[in-house]
C-alpha cells in the first residue's frame, strides 16, 4: 500500500492586525477563509466592546465561533435523526423489513 503524505501549507494570515504564519494539510485558501472569518468576528466584536483588549477580544471571539459550531452541530445532529426517522418510517414495512412503494393519488 502507497503512503500518501499531505502536504504541509504554510500561510501568512493577518488577523485583528497581526500576522500570523499558520500551517496545516489544509489548502491554504482555506485556511485564508478561516483566518478571514476570524478576523471578521473579532471586527465587528470590537466594535461592540471597545473597551477590550486583543487577548480577551480574542478569547470572546472564540466563544462565539465556539457557540456558533456548537448550535451547527446540534442542528446538523436533529436533521440526521430526523432523516433516519423518515428513512425507517416511510420507506419501510415494519413487519417485514421489505422495500415497499407508496401508491400515489392520481
Amino acid at each position: 500500500m502507497v503512503s500518501r503524505k499531505r502536504e504541509i501549507a504554510k500561510v501568512t494570515v493577518e488577523i485583528f492586525g497581526g500576522k500570523y504564519v499558520i500551517k496545516g494539510p489544509e489548502d491554504p485558501d482555506y485556511i485564508q477563509l478561516l483566518a478571514d472569518r476570524v478576523d471578521q468576528k473579532m471586527q465587528e466584536l470590537s466594535i461592540k466592546c471597545p473597551n477590550l483588549g486583543v487577548s480577551k477580544l480574542a478569547i470572546l471571539t472564540a466563544i462565539n465561533l465556539a457557540d456558533e459550531l456548537s448550535k451547527l452541530q446540534e442542528d446538523y445532529d436533529q436533521l440526521v435523526n430526523l432523516l433516519e426517522e423518515k428513512k425507517r418510517v416511510g420507506s419501510f414495512d415494519g413487519e417485514t423489513g421489505h422495500r415497499f412503494k407508496r401508491s400515489q393519488a392520481t
